[in-house]
């Protein structure tokens, strides 16, 4: 029996579910049975009633019109012109849960989630200079509608178009991945994670969305799964319980998919790969990076995190190459992200478990292939290493990433690959062949609606050099840290950022390994 207090407290922690009971809509024990739901997914509690069963869209609509005093709008059942839409900035559509319905001269019909926000109605009723009569909707129907917004309103809003992101209502798996690819690439979202126990998700700006659709079951993940996987790779998959390989739809765009197991389950998640690669400019990578990728032989490491962009640079040292030197490109990916196109170079982009039976392999090969430059999406073990190093000693130029936590860290990554009497050579080696080694990190703008990049750079000087071969690697950082053009530690780089208004001061703090020397070097605290 639930006692007095507890039953004050579920009424002041769920005064929806509360008022849906006085109302006659829901019954106690469904909304218990939604309140466990919402627990395991994190969803509105009106989406999650609707999904499963107890409560019809419309009967919410006319709740919230009643709870409100204000006329409730559908809209699935609503077209909006785009020049309706272009009365309110996309930004502060998404951030206040509004959308303009329709306009004429003095008046504009407002969509709210709140509309008893006054604040915000009179907001805008100073800035478009039109008197604002508001309706209610639910707000997961507001998500769905806000987020297949297009981002320059290109196109009329077309209520129709988000039906079936609503609860409760299920269409063809296939339509449905389609449907779920294009919303990812109109959100901007770099990630969609698909994952039993939960609605499908996106990851924009590196955090997770859970969209206002039904929680997966272990089969919609599993049908999701075959759907992204040909007979071979399913059987392989179901050998390795983890398999990464890259898709196509050709009139959505590339992506790059890890498919796993989790909790007997299936587990997926897609990354967008862009069409085109961006230029140095929007990477925010410095033009002086080509001094160094353009280099005949040597070895180019860059690290960081998962997620913070090394394949993408890593393409665009590539894209470097192929534009100014006349050469023979081989790449070891596993899989294929960015495709490369012939230009000043040939490229041979080569996939584990298409194109090479598996990494090792792949790369015990490359030097029957006539390589100038070797392209090796990640050093992963000793034997990779080694091949990496005896092929950038021999007269090629390698480019590769290492997961490493920054520049001068690579360097005993790869020495803690050898045991004590071997280091000696493998010193030696990188200290000859190490051109350059860079450490990144993907930041929230100032605008929070992208990331920028911060680069760490380690030349291999004269300097560096000495202090490989002595043995000193532990002291790079500090022995280093007065020789601007060989070294520019993180901190400054997240520095130089903050004061040319590219983040906010507060966002940097985060990632900065000194704060004191963050703070002199930065204008604005």
């Amino acid at each position: 029996m639930v006692n007095s207090s507890t039953a004050k407290k579920s009424k002041k922690k769920h005064p929806l579910g509360q008022l849906l009971i006085q109302a006659g809509l829901i019954t106690k024990s469904q909304l218990q049975e939604a309140l466990k739901q919402q627990v395991q997914v994190g969803s509105q509690l009106g989406s999650i009633l609707v999904s499963m069963g107890f409560l019809k869209i419309g009967d919410l609509l006319n709740f919230l019109s009643k709870k409100f005093d204000v006329p409730a709008a559908n809209l699935c059942e609503i077209n909006i012109p785009r020049d309706v839409l272009k009365l309110i900035p996309l930004q502060t559509i998404r951030a206040e849960k509004i959308l303009p319905v329709a306009a004429d001269a003095k008046t504009l019909t407002l969509a709210m989630v709140f509309p008893h926000d006054f604040v915000t109605i009179s907001d805008i009723e100073f800035t478009i200079g039109k008197k604002i009569k508001p309706v209610v909707v639910p707000a997961f129907m507001m998500d769905a509608a806000t987020m297949s917004l297009s981002p320059s309103f290109e196109d009329d809003f077309r209520g129709e178009s988000i039906w079936h992101m609503l609860p409760g209502t299920r269409i063809e798996k296939s339509l449905k991945t389609e449907q779920l690819l294009k919303h990812m690439i109109r959100s901007k979202a770099t990630d969609m994670l698909l994952t039993a126990g939960a609605p499908p998700s996106l990851k924009i700006y590196n955090k997770v969305r859970r969209l206002t659709l039904p929680v997966l079951t272990p089969d919609d993940s599993e049908n999701y799964a075959r759907e992204l996987m040909s007979d071979k790779e399913w059987n392989l998959f179901s050998d390795k319980h983890d398999l990464e390989l890259a898709v196509t739809y050709p009139d959505i765009g590339r992506f790059r998919v890890n498919v796993y197991r989790q909790r007997n389950s299936i587990s997926i998640t897609l990354r967008h790969l862009p069409e085109n690669l961006p230029s140095l400019k929007e990477l925010n990578l410095p033009e002086w990076i080509k001094d160094f990728v353009l280099q005949s032989q040597g070895l180019i490491l860059v690290c960081g995190p998962a997620g913070q962009g090394k394949t993408t640079t890593l393409a665009a040292m590539v894209d470097i190459i192929n534009q100014n030197r006349r050469c023979n490109i081989v790449t070891l990916e596993d899989p294929v992200e960015y495709l490369h196109k012939h230009k000043h170079s040939n490229i041979n982009q080569r996939e584990v478990g298409r194109d090479a039976d598996s990494f090792l392999s792949g790369l015990r090969s490359v030097f029957r292939q006539s390589p100038d430059v070797i392209v090796i999406d990640e050093l992963r073990d000793k034997e990779s290493i080694e091949i990496a190093l005896h092929a950038a000693n021999t007269g090629h130029l390698v480019l590769s990433t290492v997961l490493s936590r920054n520049s001068t860290a690579i360097i005993e990554t790869i020495l803690s690959m050898y045991t004590g009497h071997e280091q000696g050579r493998v010193r030696t080696i990188i200290s000859d062949c190490l051109l350059l080694s860079c450490s990144q990190l993907l930041i929230d703008n100032k605008k929070r609606n992208g990331r920028v990049l911060a680069l760490e750079k380690l030349v291999n000087s004269t300097h560096l050099k000495k202090l490989i071969r002595e043995e000193k690697t532990y002291q790079i950082r500090t022995q280093m840290q007065g020789r601007a053009k060989d070294f520019t530690p993180i901190d400054i780089a997240i520095a130089n950022l903050c004061n040319k208004g590219r983040i906010d001061y507060q966002e940097g703090l985060k990632y900065v390994e000194n704060k004191d020397r963050y703070n002199s070097l930065t204008k604005d605290k």
